[in-house]
Order: C-alpha cells, then structure tokens, then sequence
C-alpha cells in the first residue's frame, strides 16, 4: 500500500526530482520531452530506435508501465539506456496518477507527487537486464515461428509490390544505372554517414531520405533527391519545409484504402505521390531503388542483424525481412563500404608514385660506379655554370 508522507523541501529529499512528461504512446511523448525530464510511457519490449531518441532528448529517468523486456525477445532499447546512465522503473502501477508536467520524485522504486506516493515500480539496472536478455534469447524459439508465420501472409498481402513493383510511383529523379544510398534515422546514422563520405563525394549517387532521414541528409550538408514519408497518428515528425522543397520526389507511404489527402503537405505547397502498403517507409524506399534499376543500393542506418530485425514492431519485421530479400543482390550495408571501395585513382596520387619512382631509381644509380661518375661529371657542370655566369669569383 502506498502511504502518504510529509512534505519536505526537495533539496532534502533523497531521489531524482524532475518534471514528468506522461504520454502513453512513445512517439508522441518523444517531441515533447527536454532535457532532465522523466519520461513516463507504456512500451512493452523497448526498442533501440525508441531508446536511442529518449537518450538524445536528455531524460534522466523513463517510467515504464510495461516490463522493458517481456522475454519474448532480446529487445535492444534497454540496454541503450541503462550505458547512458538513464534511471528506469518498468511495471510501474499508478502510471495514471501521475500528472503531466507535475513535478516528481523518484526514490527507491516509488514515484512521489507533492510529498505523496502514487506509483510503484521495479528497478531495472544493468545487472537486471543481463539476467532478462540470456532469458528472452532462449525464447527466440518461438519469436521466430510467429515471424514465419507472419511473412508467409505478409507476402500474400504485398505480393504484387514485393515481385512486381505495382503500386510504386514513375520518379522524376533518374536512377537506372547510378548509385543510390538510401538514409534511415537508425542506430549509428551519423557515424555511417562519415564512412560513405567518399563515396558521395565521389560517385555522386541520388540521395534517398526516409523519414528523419532527410532531415539527417541535410544537417550533414547534403539535399535528398527523394524524401520518403509515413502518415498518420504515428507517424515521426515531417522534415522541414525546406528540405521537402528542395528534394524533386516527394513520396508518401499510406495504408492500403486510405484516399484521404496529406494536409501536412499540401498546406506547403508539395505535392506528393502516394504509395499503399502496409511496408514501412524504409522498405518503400528499398523498392524504390530496385524497381528504378539503381546500379548498388547503399543503406545507411537501415536493419541489417536478426536482433534489429526483431526488435522493430511486429508489423515491421516481416516487410524488412521480405524486401531484403527481394533486393538483396543490390543492397549493401554502409558499414562495408569502406571495405569494397577505396576511392578513384586522382592525379596527384599518380604524381606522387612517380615522384616516389624517381627518387628511388635515382638512389640506386647513385651508389653505382658509373651513378657516382654522372654526379662528378654533373657537379663539375654545374660550377661552372656558376662560375660563367659571374656567381664565384
């Protein structure tokens, strides 16, 4: 039972004292959050993606009414919290007395409001979650079942997209032939988008941003060509007006029967096509670059291991999966492309191996007999050249 305490001042009071930024839903919470917030939330089996962006929003404490980690797998958000330091309670009751902006304490598994205690949750530390993870890895068994299950009729449903490419829109960005690198607002975007940095400069591909992945291809110095969308309540927060203007293919990824218009869009003045499927966004873009003939399709900060695979939501794992497979002999991951390409062969390198040739063969022939003669002949030469033109006396 949860008893009432005293008020006392909150320089006293042992604990995190923060405000609290209350939000079922993860993703309408994240725009909300400021740094030293306490994020309370209901996410069952956190994922990175979600994680990465409450520890880039600064929170110091996430209140989760769901466990971080149900055993069905080895989600990846927890973890990323806990390296950063971020104080977690899971399995919290009492999420609902727990006002939005109030200010609270969070002491000892219990999270205080004026001086009174309201909610009640479980500690969830490092050690916590090695424990959890060596338990959902061995109930990956049954994870997976359902995941066949599930891209078996993931596959009847998008058949036509996924072999054939119905459905997808004539871009005006010409693609058959050239290079594409397709940006996902994932894991290590930032760090994967240096290793490619010679390439783009390079090779000079079309730029395809999904989602927070325009707004990432921008802040780095670069414009999207196609800017790839998603809709609807859950949808991430869209790129900015300038980078949906200045990007010539805007695409906009919609349930299937879903005719309503995009006011977002159409309230700045782009006009947008329209793709329905129930793929994510990530993957539309994927199909894109295939079905326009890209000679190589670069992903940078797309899924690429089992354990991402899983840890998106359910209604993701099986459109990644399918799609990988349907592009699989184009796509490469980011991570690899430092190893595969080394760059053009530039003037100045070839200079430079010249200028390293000479210098050596001129080394070797001075150790000779007859190279020591060419010098002695060559400095006899040269002083007299001084000596004619007045330089000696």
């Amino acid at each position: 039972m949860l008893v009432p305490v005293r008020n006392k001042p909150s320089h006293d009071l042992p604990g995190l004292i923060a405000p609290a930024r209350v939000e079922r839903r993860s993703k309408v919470l994240l725009p909300r959050l400021k740094p030293g917030d306490v994020a309370v939330l209901d996410h069952l089996d956190l994922d990175r993606a979600t994680a990465q962006a409450l520890v880039d929003s600064g929170v110091a404490a996430v209140l989760n009414a769901s466990p971080f980690l149900s055993g069905r797998y080895p989600a990846l958000g927890p973890v990323l919290l806990a390296d950063a330091g971020v104080v977690m309670l899971d399995r919290v009751e009492g999420v609902d007395q727990i006002p939005d902006g109030a200010r609270v304490r969070v002491h000892d598994e219990v999270v205080y409001v004026d001086g009174a205690a309201v909610a009640l949750g479980r500690a969830v530390d490092a050690d916590v979650l090695a424990a959890e993870m060596d338990q959902a890895r061995a109930g990956l068994g049954t994870q997976l079942d359902t995941f066949t299950h599930n891209s078996a009729a993931f596959l009847r449903l998008e058949e036509g997209l996924l072999l054939h490419g119905e459905g997808l829109p004539t871009l005006a960005t010409r693609i058959a032939g050239r290079p594409v690198i397709v940006v996902v607002d994932g894991a290590g975007l930032t760090a994967q988008l240096r290793t490619v940095r010679a390439f783009l400069k390079e090779r000079r591909p079309v730029l395809v941003g999904v989602d927070g992945g325009a707004e990432a291809l921008r802040a780095a110095g670069y414009t999207p060509d196609v800017v790839v969308l998603n809709t609807g309540p859950e949808a991430p927060e869209l790129p900015s007006k300038a980078t949906l203007r200045a990007a010539r293919d805007v695409v906009v990824r919609v349930e299937r029967g879903d005719r309503r218009p995009v006011e977002q869009l159409e309230r700045i003045g782009v006009r947008a096509a329209r793709v329905e499927t129930a793929c994510t966004t990530e993957d539309v873009g994927l199909l894109l670059a295939f079905a326009s003939e890209a000679e190589v399709i670069v992903g940078v900060g797309t899924h690429a291991t089992l354990d991402e695979y899983l840890d998106r939501q359910k209604s993701g794992l099986a459109s990644t999966y399918l799609t990988r497979l349907r592009v699989g002999q184009r796509l490469v991951d980011a991570s690899a492309v430092p190893l595969l390409y080394s760059g053009r062969l530039r003037p100045r390198h070839l200079f430079l191996a010249i200028l390293v040739g000479m210098v050596a063969l001129a080394v070797a022939i001075a150790t000779t007999p007859v190279g020591q003669d060419w010098l002695t002949d060559l400095e006899t030469w040269v002083r007299q050249a001084w000596i004619d033109l007045g330089w000696f006396a």
